[in-house]
């Protein structure tokens, strides 16, 4: 079960998409697409016959929302709604000839008292009997960042395990309710640790340190440099050979949905974790890969940790 949120806000919401390789905007033959997008809804696979269910729970509300809820049935993605009285934000995102991404995110609606609850009423009523929950990005106005220590505490009481891919303040806050994953990339680990990543070693060196507060496993995604995986057994680390990159929209969202379908433990979710990035990243905009798209023979996994390669994009 999962409940999107993203930057800056979480409620995902159509946006407009510009082919990958094409003609710019105003050129003949320009296309336009729409969609619904936001961390949590990249990682809900369609239904298919013996697959697990899986709902989004999301808060919802005016036209957008109603065409989010839309969106995601034609995928056969289940939803469970939390109506709110502001509107779902609608976002757009440019893709250029050249590879260039430029993102717009308008502002999300605020939640009142009573919208929190009633969302953190439908997590709980959603998860009963669930393997996971992923609670996916930034928290939207007018909730604190305690709200997912709350809710990471709610879960636990309930017997339900969690993943946790938030940043800042919500990530410091939630910690201390030891969340079972986190997921982390580059930069939102080193901005919870407070120094920058130069080498593998130092992203296992801070995976080690969220782990001492709080965090049961962390999954940091290094991007070209591959990820890292940190509990109680230890560390691995993992590349994926990419033949070519298209767009990196959704890779750790990917990534994350990996980790879990492979059990969300252990060097053989990560396995899973790299295979579903790498076949993020080579299909077009924010398409999300399928089982076809796979490739786990292109994925190296090692518990002899590299700590002193370099990192290709360290962070600042």
């Amino acid at each position: 079960m999962h409940d999107p949120h993203r930057h800056p806000q979480p409620v995902p919401g159509p946006y407009v998409r510009g082919p990958r390789a094409g003609p710019r905007r105003g050129h003949p033959g320009h296309r336009r697409t729409r969609g619904p997008g936001g961390q949590g809804s990249q990682r809900l696979p369609r239904r298919r016959r013996g697959q697990r269910r899986t709902v989004a729970v999301l808060p919802l509300g005016g036209a957008p929302g109603a065409l989010i809820a839309e969106l995601l049935d034609a995928q056969g993605i289940e939803v469970a709604p939390v109506p709110v009285a502001g509107a779902t934000r609608s976002n757009i995102a440019l893709a250029e000839a050249d590879g260039v991404l430029t993102k717009i995110n308008a502002p999300g609606p605020e939640l009142t008292a009573d919208e929190q609850e009633s969302l953190l009423e439908t997590v709980r009523l959603q998860s009963r009997g669930a393997d996971w929950i992923a609670c996916c990005g930034s928290l939207p106005r007018g909730l604190e960042p305690s709200w997912y220590a709350e809710l990471v505490a709610r879960t636990h009481a309930s017997g339900v395990r969690i993943a946790l891919d938030t940043s800042g303040p919500a990530l410091a806050a939630a910690l201390r309710e030891r969340p079972d994953v986190v997921k982390p990339n580059a930069e939102e680990l080193a901005e919870a640790v407070g120094r920058p990543l130069a080498t593998v070693g130092d992203a296992v060196k801070a995976a080690e340190e969220l782990r001492e507060r709080g965090a049961r496993a962390v999954l940091a995604s290094l991007g070209a440099d591959g990820q890292v995986l940190v509990d109680e057994n230890g560390a691995w680390f993992g590349t994926a050979r990419v033949d070519v990159v298209r767009s990196n929209v959704g890779a750790g969202d990917s990534s994350l949905a990996g980790f879990l379908i492979a059990g969300g433990h252990g060097p053989e979710a990560l396995a899973s974790a790299l295979a579903h990035g790498a076949a993020a990243v080579q299909t077009p905009g924010s398409v999300m890969p399928t089982p076809g798209d796979l490739n786990p023979a292109a994925v190296t996994i090692t518990a002899t940790v590299p700590v002193d390669r370099v990192l290709k994009e360290p962070t600042s």
